[in-house]
């Protein structure tokens, strides 16, 4: 017979511990280990010849053809992979306030005017606010179930016995109870169970559940991290409180392609879609400005243009000041090592300020040509060349390596105005009549931005 005990259990990483104790010894966090309510069943109470037995099936058997559900949002059918997949289970993650709700609120909308059959369901808000939310956004008219209810069983027993439902909003996952286990809601142990349930409920269905995530002051997703692995696609929405911009990213999709994204612009009326991001992201730029490159990058599938900033200015500080806004700031630090020790460049006594324009962060190592030029260009106080871009990969030596889908790279950059792309050794096709100039080295590029008459006169007329 199974017995009651207590036991420790971390919030951010799911160790389970048999004490309290103020540090996660997995996981590093403070004051994230809870006591929660268990039950312990005694080892051997499970036997092989308790289970019923199932047949095997083949990869090569009749299956039936699935069609994806279109929510109408073109930018979030991309990220999804060209529209719902039915029996499927979506987290989105981000932010407080970046607009996670309304993106939702949103899409059921959409949804449910398309005569798909959808519910909401909300454990942070009461009906009245949702409707509030829903007339700001001229949503009110939808034809979508509304429900402020935060019991699982009472959800699934309601969504079983009416009208069958394609696609099931929760927001937030962090909210939702099982009644059968003591454990407070938001525990890890609830939030388990709550997305078991939901998924348990999707397969056996057909309907789409989008299940809503907190995120720890890191940036992941709160609760466990099996939790990501349970569910078929995690999206997690980006921005800066400062910009207006919204990044919506795939970082797993069993049914499409992963790192894709969606660009939507935070307006009075809700979130509006971004055709081309390109042309948003260097909406004010200004030509002829030290310390700034244009960089080609790829998103998912998409190319993508996007503005570096650098400011490199000499420091009163015993140790120089690192400030990196949408990159990698240990790969900054890499980089700078190498244009002082292969360039010759002196960096290590400066204050170096990065950002990337826009409020979008960048992973991709194919951004450190157009870093690098930020940074040499800040330095020496000379712009880059003229409606030029760049991309490449900078390994330790020196060496610029190409990186993938230069063709698309360059076609955007030549659809855009572009006339030059400085870009690493390699074979590509002529795009347009844009410029190609092939650097192998970092040292060629540091040669190439070295101050002319004219740089130095384009300079003084930015500093007055």
């Amino acid at each position: 017979m199974a017995r009651r005990t207590s036991r420790y259990v971390c919030q951010d990483c799911g160790s389970v511990t048999a004490k309290w104790g103020g540090r996660c010894d997995s996981c590093g966090a403070w004051n994230s280990i809870t006591e929660e309510s268990a039950s312990v069943t005694p080892p051997g109470a499970i036997q092989s010849s308790d289970g019923r037995r199932f047949e095997f099936d083949t990869l090569h058997g009749q299956s039936q053809s699935i069609d994806r559900t279109i929510v109408g949002i073109p930018e979030l059918d991309r990220v999804c992979g060209g529209g719902l997949v039915p029996g499927s289970v979506l987290l989105v993650g981000g932010d407080p306030g970046i607009g996670k709700s309304t993106l939702l609120l949103q899409t059921v909308a959409a949804l449910g005017n398309g005569g798909v059959s959808c519910a909401y369901l909300s454990g942070e808000e009461a009906v009245d606010q949702v409707r509030m939310r829903a007339k700001r956004l001229n949503l009110a008219d939808a034809p979508v179930r509304l429900a402020a209810v935060t019991d699982v069983r009472d959800i699934l027993a309601t969504l079983e016995a009416g009208q069958p439902i394609q696609v099931v909003i929760v927001d937030s996952i962090q909210t939702m109870f099982v009644d059968t286990l003591e454990s407070a809601p938001g525990t890890v142990a609830q939030v388990r169970a709550a997305a078991q349930s939901f998924i348990r409920f999707a397969k056996q269905t057909g309907a789409v559940v989008v299940l809503v995530g907190h995120v720890t002051k890191e940036g992941q997703i709160a609760g466990p991290r099996v939790l990501e692995h349970m569910v078929d696609t995690v999206l997690y929405f980006e921005g800066e409180r400062g910009h207006q911009f919204r990044i919506l990213r795939a970082v797993k999709n069993r049914f499409g392609p992963t790192d894709e994204i969606g660009v939507f612009e935070m307006t009075d009326a809700g979130l509006a879609e971004v055709a081309n991001p390109s042309a948003l992201f260097l909406t004010e730029r200004t030509s002829a400005i030290s310390g700034t490159a244009v960089y080609a990058g790829i998103e998912g599938t998409r190319p993508v243009l996007i503005e570096i900033q650098a400011l490199v200015s000499a420091s009163a500080l015993a140790t120089p000041r690192r400030a990196v806004v949408g990159w990698d700031a240990s790969r900054l630090a890499m980089l700078v090592a190498v244009l002082e020790a292969r360039c010759g460049l002196s960096l290590f006594g400066n204050d170096i300020y990065l950002n990337v324009a826009g409020g979008l962060r960048i992973s991709e190592p194919g951004a450190d040509l157009a870093v690098a030029s930020a940074l040499v260009s800040s330095h020496l106080g000379s712009a880059v060349p003229d409606a030029s871009v760049f991309f490449g990969e900078v390994g330790l030596s020196g060496d610029v390596r190409p990186v993938s889908q230069a063709d698309n790279r360059l076609s955007e950059s030549a659809k855009l105005g572009f006339s030059q792309a400085i870009t690493p050794p390699g074979k590509v096709r002529k795009a347009h009549d844009i410029n190609i100039v092939q650097v192998d080295r970092l040292i060629e590029l540091v040669d190439m931005l070295q101050p002319t008459e004219t740089n130095v006169e384009a300079a003084r007329r930015q500093h007055g």
